[in-house]
């Protein structure tokens, strides 16, 4: 199976690749969108010799898939249905997999009946599901612990290792083998195409993508799925299952691609998001607002950035955009259209998105938008129009607000103003507006923790270890904010570090690593020194 990676193409040149595309001909997106998205995007090498050992972005096929797919088909699943427009491929298939025979066979039709829902497409997303979070074959265990899985896999249970018996019986791995050279031609026509969409995307936001990092984006080529785009994430690990080359939806890899990069924002920044709860809580009385979206408000925002950067890359007349925004408006997606009005200033703007984002949502006027959203008359539910487009699937945890911020609107603006003074590289601006914060809430670990890398700047050790030692041991350590905590403990193994203490560094690290709930940017880091640690280590003499 030939699999492409792209993160190694995206550097710097993603964003002379948007500026590129800005100043050309604008992409097309497409009108064949079927099912369903939120997350994902494109790769870009030619072979697998080429590509990096590790990879932010694959495209790829998925032998657990395809194995699914097979004892679904063979089930019955689309028995009755006309193959008219369907490829040949996949008509032959199907054909083929409904002859098959045996106790293994039987045994996963007698499952797929009893599990089978009166919605197709529901009980296609329950395979689907199962096949993105299934394992290696010929076990297909699930690479998730069973508190991580999504509900869809859940209601599968057992069925992994009926799958594993009939993978064997019918000798599956074989006939995945015979039809490679199907899906590497489909994989190599979706190289380009995707390509483009991953560099204006990553582009236009000015960031790069870690080849190693944690974070991964996954699209899967099974032709055996049909012409339906299905989008799922679940964690740190996004998915896109696309049938093939022909008819592309780009507009809706777009769209996941976004949510890839922008969804995990408002989960860095919690308290700078807070302060426009308030606008949320009358936008989520939207009868058209996605229903996962009503009591999710990290998620809810991000949906709407992730709409506001579409709006902003797409080369449309006022009109169509006014016309976009009053759809925005009228299904409760009410912060796109202040958003697609900050972006114009993080446009003309140098720092990444992930750098800017604070100012962005600071540049919200709670008031004014609140006055606004008040007139806005909510389209009813029974008048939603589909635009071909299905529901994303997500399965990924909540995570409440930390509940260190205290609830002051004048604390959390000094918290802000801190925050983007480190940033902008200014720490003694931000140590004068982290002590504003702790003149009031003399405990609080955030102000805390920004006196801390203030220090840490000014290249004042001494001070930052007694801060970033405050954080991490003892009545006041950072309990209650797994972010705090974990980013204290790298920061304190870096002092370690550089004092030439490496037991007392590795300690701290491990102890970053440990921390339940920590973000997944401080345990790469830990991750990172531990590895750099243990390679530099002197060869042990005879």
């Amino acid at each position: 199976m030939r699999k492409l990676g792209l993160t190694a193409l995206l550097g710097l040149g993603a964003t002379m690749a948007w500026q590129a595309a800005s100043q050309g001909t604008p992409l097309a997106p497409s009108q064949s969108q079927t099912q369903t998205p939120r997350k994902m995007q494109a790769p870009a090498v030619a072979s697998r010799a080429q590509a990096p050992a590790e990879t932010t972005v694959t495209v790829d096929g998925s032998e657990a898939m395809f194995t699914t797919m097979c004892a679904l088909l063979a089930s019955g699943f689309e028995s009755n249905m006309s193959s008219d427009n369907w490829t040949a491929f996949r008509a032959q298939m199907r054909e083929r997999l409904r002859q098959q025979s045996g106790p293994a066979v039987d045994a996963v039709r007698q499952f797929y009946r009893q599990h089978e829902l009166r919605d197709p497409g529901a009980t296609l997303s329950r395979y689907l599901w199962f096949g993105l979070v299934s394992g290696p074959a010929p076990a297909f265990q699930s690479i998730l612990r069973r508190d991580e899985l999504p509900p869809d896999v859940i209601a599968l249970l057992g069925f992994s290792e009926l799958l594993s018996t009939y993978y064997q019986e019918q000798k599956i791995g074989d006939l995945w083998q015979q039809v490679q050279p199907i899906y590497n031609r489909e994989i190599q026509r979706l190289h380009e195409p995707l390509t483009q969409v991953v560099y204006t995307s990553a582009g236009y936001l000015r960031e790069t993508l870690d080849p190693y990092g944690p974070r991964k984006f996954n699209i899967i080529v099974e032709p055996l799925v049909g012409r339906i785009t299905n989008v799922r994430n679940f964690g740190d690990h996004y998915a896109l299952v696309l049938s093939g080359a022909d008819d592309i939806p780009l507009d809706v890899v777009r769209h996941a691609f976004l949510h890839f990069m922008l969804d995990p924002l408002p989960l860095m920044y919690p308290h700078v998001v807070a302060v426009k709860g308030l606008l949320y809580d009358t936008a989520a009385k939207a009868p058209r607002l996605v229903k996962d979206l009503k009591d999710d408000f990290p998620s809810y925002f991000a949906e709407c950035i992730v709409r506001a950067v579409e709006l902003r890359m797409k080369r449309i007349s006022p009109g169509e955009r006014e016309a976009a925004l009053t759809r925005n408006d009228a299904d409760g997606y009410v912060l796109v259209r202040p958003l697609v009005t900050a972006l114009a200033d993080f446009e003309k703007s140098e720092p990444s998105m992930k750098r800017y984002f604070p100012d962005l949502v600071r540049s919200i006027d709670e008031k004014a938008e609140a006055k606004r959203i008040a007139a806005i008359q909510f389209a009813p539910a029974d008048a939603t129009e589909t635009d071909g487009a299905a529901v994303e699937a997500v399965a990924h945890p909540k995570k409440a607000l930390p509940t260190t911020v205290p609830d002051d609107r004048e604390a959390i603006s000094a918290l802000t103003e801190g925050e983007r003074q480190i940033a902008a590289k200014n720490p003694r601006a931000a140590e004068a507006a982290f002590q504003k914060v702790l003149s009031k809430y003399p405990d609080q670990p955030r102000a805390w923790f920004g006196m801390g890398v203030a220090a840490y700047m000014n290249h004042d050790s001494a001070r930052a270890k007694q801060v970033f030692g405050r954080l991490t041991a003892g009545e006041h350590a950072a309990t209650g904010d797994p972010r705090v905590l974990a980013w204290s403990h790298v920061y304190l193994a870096r002092l370690y570090d550089y004092e030439g203490n490496t037991s007392e560094a590795k300690a701290e690290y491990e102890s970053a690593l440990a921390v339940e709930g920590g973000p997944a940017e401080a345990r790469q880091a830990a991750q990172k020194e531990l590895a750099a640690s243990a390679n530099d280590k002197p060869a042990s003499q005879p």
